[in-house]
């Protein structure tokens, strides 16, 4: 039979004090503390265990914003190169047009031609830049 154990306000040392009591004062101390140790142990491994699966949420959270960011960023990229390949094809039916009407001018026996567009302007991207920074200037009056 064992001793009953006190329910009111006694803690897990005196529950254990109370299971070790025939064993020798330092092994039983030692038992005692090692029995603490890993029940500390355990509730900083499930803190840490928590903190990580709530690290995990807020990364996955945060992942799905920026895939979604990069989603929006390539709709966008597909309609703006949609629009360039339209505008490409315009610009070319255009300059076919005009060579046909430069051709039609000398057929006329005209000598007015009209230049072809600049390729200056079919690839903006391609404009020299002024070897100056553009000044503004606010007059008062």
């Amino acid at each position: 039979m064992s001793a009953p154990i006190q329910t009111s306000s006694s803690s897990v040392t005196s529950v254990d004090e109370l299971r070790y009591a025939g064993m020798d004062e330092r092994k039983r101390k030692r038992l005692i503390s090692n029995r603490d140790s890993a029940r500390r142990s355990r509730m900083r491994k499930k803190k840490t265990m928590e903190d990580l699966a709530n690290e995990v949420t807020r990364l996955k959270c945060e992942n799905n914003g920026i895939v979604g960011k990069i989603n929006k960023a390539a709709e966008g990229y597909m309609v703006v190169e949609a629009e360039n390949n339209v505008l490409r094809a315009q610009a070319a039916e255009l300059t076919e047009r005009l060579r046909s009407l430069n051709s039609f001018l000398n057929c006329m026996g005209l000598n007015f031609e009209i230049s072809d567009v600049p390729d200056t302007l079919l690839r903006p991207w391609n404009l020299p830049c002024p070897s100056q920074p553009i000044m503004a200037s606010f007059d008062h009056e």
